[in-house]
């Protein structure tokens, strides 16, 4: 059993900086996190971000990671940290968080506040045959190339023309992957115009809404056939075949949220965020008060907004068990003045109106 005072499941970008504010105004701090080391989505990422210094403009995600595990090494008197290790369950009965880590050691946590952060889950589409080696999630993918330096193929044909679409798209580019075309089901590209620009320049088509009609393959991934479809979404007959070794799905996120459904917490269905998410006050506190969250477990967004979502969640559950700094108001002003402003322009309009439906009191600034 270990005891500390703050508990943080994930230890992606919302994880590492909700760690890092507690511990630094002198919570004991437990992070776990199910991959073999600690940054989430960020040691994926070798694209730039977006967004004003504070937000790491300009800095690739993967340098991102190491700059919080800095931040956050400079309170490792107050943070135990473990990989490999996935929290499997909540009980409230013993109030414990049980843990395994590698695939034999069980051990249980028992915090006096808990942050969960535990990221999102890939969404995926039927058609037949998508069992067949070669057809991946866009996150596998991402692993496969910028984490183990292993190419996923030879040919790649891309599903979902959002942000995450798109920066794969060009990422597989870089890696020498030959990207037949990217299928989308929407009547437009999701992501940013900036993205679509860089694989277009390329010479990789976009094809705006049209979907995968089946895979083809004896062992594994030879091809796809690609269906156009109508202003409804319905099949036109128009289809085309694409020879491929590699069918990448890029259709969305759901947030990742076993542990707060264990714990009793309020959740509420918005699509503009996901799915089903918890509801929330302006501390990131849902309505099980031993419970906060942060990052795609609270909405799915970019991870400039789960990092500052972090910092708010692990400063509000330091200071609720006493570690109040005496500047919290201000750092909790600045904070979410950030999170407004990231989500400003018309990237944001989908998150803002979402956000209208989750708070369980007056937003901090006006929605």
């Amino acid at each position: 059993m270990l005891e500390t005072d703050v508990l943080v499941i994930g230890g992606g970008p919302a994880g590492l900086c909700a760690a890092i504010e507690a511990s630094s105004v002198g919570a004991s701090v437990v992070v776990v996190d199910s991959d073999l080391r600690l940054g989430g989505q960020l040691i994926k990422q070798t694209h730039k971000f977006f967004g004003s210094a504070k937000e790491y403009a300009g800095t690739r995600g993967f340098v991102i990671a190491d700059v919080l595990l800095e931040e956050l090494g400079k309170n490792e008197g107050r943070v135990k940290t473990f990989t490999n290790t996935t929290a499997i369950g909540y009980y409230p009965k013993e109030d414990v968080v049980a843990c395994v880590r590698g695939e034999e050691e069980y051990f249980k946590v028992r915090a006096r506040a808990i942050v969960v952060a535990t990221g999102a889950q890939e969404k995926l589409i039927p058609f037949p045959n998508n069992h067949l080696p070669g057809v991946y999630g866009a996150g596998a993918v991402q692993t496969f190339m910028n984490v183990y330096g292993v190419v996923p193929g030879r040919r790649a044909l891309m599903v979902g023309a959002g942000n995450i679409g798109l920066i794969v798209s060009y990422q597989l580019l870089q890696a020498g992957v030959d990207v037949a075309g990217i299928v989308e089901f929407m009547p437009r590209v999701g992501g940013y115009w900036v993205h679509a620009a860089k694989v277009r320049r390329l010479g990789v088509p976009i094809y705006l809404r049209h979907t995968i009609k089946e895979a083809h393959g004896k062992e594994v991934l030879e091809g796809v056939t690609v269906m156009r479809l109508d202003g409804e979404g319905r099949p036109t007959g128009d289809e085309f075949y694409v020879e491929c070794d590699v069918l990448c799905l890029a259709v969305g996120l759901s947030p990742t949220l076993d542990i707060l459904w264990q714990a009793g917490c309020e959740m509420k269905y918005v699509p503009q965020l996901g799915g089903f998410v918890p509801i929330r006050n302006d501390q990131m506190r849902t309505s099980n008060p031993k419970f906060w969250v942060a990052g795609d477990a609270a909405g799915i967004e970019e991870a400039s907004s789960a990092m500052l979502e972090g910092r708010v969640a692990g400063l509000s559950a330091a200071s609720y068990l006493g570690y109040r700094p005496a500047d919290f108001e201000v750092r909790m002003k600045e904070y979410w003045g950030r999170l407004w402003a990231l989500r400003a322009g018309e990237p944001g309009v989908k998150v803002m109106e979402g956000l209208r439906h989750v708070f369980s009191c007056p937003a901090p600034i006006s929605l």
